[in-house]
C-alpha cells in the first residue's frame, strides 16, 4: 500500500479548526487508505513556498506517488480536487 504524501500551503490562519482544512482532511480520509498531510503557512515557511513555486493559497501538492500534482485556489469542490490529484483518487 502506497501512502499519499501531501503538502498544503495556506496563508496565516489557525489551521487546526479551519473549515477548509477540516473538509480537506475528511475528503482525504475517504479517498486514501493511507495519507500524510503537511500544512505549512507561507508566512512562516517562505523559503519552502518559494522552492515549491507557490504563488497562491491555498495550494495543495500531492508529492507522492509521483508524478507530483498541484491544486491551487478553491478546495471546496471535491470532484475537482480529486480529479486534479489523479484518476486513481477520483475513482474511489
Amino acid at each position: 500500500m502506497t501512502t499519499a504524501k501531501l503538502r498544503l500551503y495556506v496563508s496565516h490562519r489557525s489551521f487546526g479548526n479551519d473549515p477548509v482544512v477540516l473538509r480537506l482532511r475528511n475528503m482525504l480520509a475517504r479517498q486514501f487508505t493511507s495519507y500524510e498531510l503537511e500544512i505549512l503557512d507561507i508566512l512562516e515557511h517562505p523559503v519552502r513556498a518559494c522552492e515549491d513555486l507557490i504563488s497562491t493559497t491555498p495550494t495543495l501538492l500531492r508529492l507522492s506517488p509521483l508524478p507530483m500534482k498541484r491544486v491551487c485556489g478553491d478546495l471546496s469542490d471535491t470532484r475537482h480536487v480529486l480529479a486534479k490529484l489523479g484518476a486513481a483518487a477520483a475513482s474511489g
